[in-house]
């Protein structure tokens, strides 16, 4: 028997819910409040939850945060309700990782359909964990991250909504709509790759680790000015980030390189506000630093981070920053390379690639006239 939490401070119309669902063979836990409803999803760890957004104190939407943070629960059904959809639209609902929306009042039948849709969904999601879990249990001694069910759920609901709605929207709404959907999957995309790449690390055997090559001032710069250009056009934030590579030769794979730079340039988009500056150098002490003036972490929260580890995302809904620094960790380890991450709470965050200077190779005279006309300003790079 699946089990259904149903959240509404509305006695009337929860208790009318609640009496059809149970006629129809589901097992429905009632809670007054957004914060009865989370302790009792804690407890009771029920298959899909129903909440309304507005009920005082903590509001469906705060449920809705707590609950794709918490590991137990965070691969759970949400579908969110409200009376008054200006309040939360369904697309905005769905980006903040419900995966369903109704507006009241809303008919048993709609009510029904929407709840056997969802579990019907809620099972594909098991099966495909259940074997991924099976094959990732061995490397990252972790579960399923959220953060793959978080676009995921985009997708599939920004193409319901595309699908339900189709008649009523706008050419804009539509073309709004199908360019959600495609950076919801791009970004999905993005998280598979990166989580590949750290099981292989994870997994590679020692004979077979490439050392890291010699890498040239001009090949650097490259390198550099590539993954950059990446996170800064992804996250639309060229206009704030200044680079600059000294001349130097170090010991890194240009790949891992690019990487490296991509994800914590990445990072700092994702965590700090359009219009703040965000520098990106390499010393001729092959050091590379990346700052910005973002939210910053607590010593805690730096001393913490590992795979899929988020924090504060009851304030702060961008994802990635665990698996991207996790990344950044292990391809810094495979390159002989040393991370350091410098924080401090509503400052900006400092973080340092130390990697080995390849004191033999030359450095080509060229270097220093197309460094100062190539990187100086990302306009410049574009």
């Amino acid at each position: 028997m699946k089990t259904i939490l149903l959240i509404d401070d509305e006695e009337s119309l929860r208790s009318i819910f609640a009496i059809s669902l149970r006629k129809h063979g589901y097992r429905v836990i009632e809670a007054v409040s957004g914060e009865v409803g989370l302790e009792l999803a804690r407890e009771q760890l029920p298959d899909l939850i129903l909440t309304d957004i507005s009920m005082p104190g903590m509001s469906g939407q705060d449920v809705l945060k707590h609950i794709r943070h918490d590991p137990a629960l965070s691969s759970r059904q949400v579908v969110l309700m409200t009376g008054d959809p200006r309040i939360v639209t369904p697309r905005r609902g769905m980006e903040e990782g419900a995966d369903d929306f109704l507006v009241k009042p809303v008919s048993l039948e709609d009510l029904l359909r929407c709840v056997e849709a969802r579990l019907k969904r809620s099972q594909t999601h098991w099966r495909v964990e259940d074997r991924m879990l099976s094959r990732l249990q061995s490397s990252l001694h972790s579960t399923l991250p959220h953060e793959f069910f978080t676009p995921l759920a985009g997708i599939i609901g920004l193409a319901d909504v595309l699908e339900s709605s189709f008649s009523e929207l706008s050419v804009p709404e539509i073309q709004d709509l199908h360019k959600d959907i495609r950076l919801s999957a791009l970004r999905l995309h993005r998280t598979l790759k990166n989580y590949l790449t750290i099981l292989d690390l994870e997994t590679a055997q020692k004979e077979t680790k490439t050392a890291p090559c010699s890498l040239s001032p001009t090949a650097l710069k490259e390198s550099i000015l590539t993954g950059t250009k990446e996170a800064i056009h992804r996250n639309n934030r060229t206009e704030d980030v200044t680079v600059r590579v000294d001349e130097c030769t170090v010991l890194i794979n240009p790949h891992d390189l690019r990487l490296i730079v991509e994800e914590l340039v990445d990072n700092a988009c994702k965590f700090s506000r359009p219009g703040t500056p965000i520098i990106i150098r390499l010393g001729v002490d092959g050091v590379l630093t990346v700052i910005d003036a973002g939210r910053g972490m607590t010593p805690e929260e730096v001393r913490q981070i590992g795979a899929f580890r988020q924090f504060d995302r009851k304030s702060h809904e961008q994802q990635g920053l665990g698996l991207g620094l996790v990344l950044v960790q292990r391809l810094a380890a495979e390159n002989e390379a040393f991370l350091s991450i410098e924080s401090t709470p509503s400052e900006g965050t400092q973080v340092k690639v130390a990697f080995q200077i390849d004191s033999i190779s030359s450095i080509s005279p060229d270097f220093k006239e197309s460094n100062e006309n190539a990187v100086t300003h990302s306009s410049s790079g574009r």
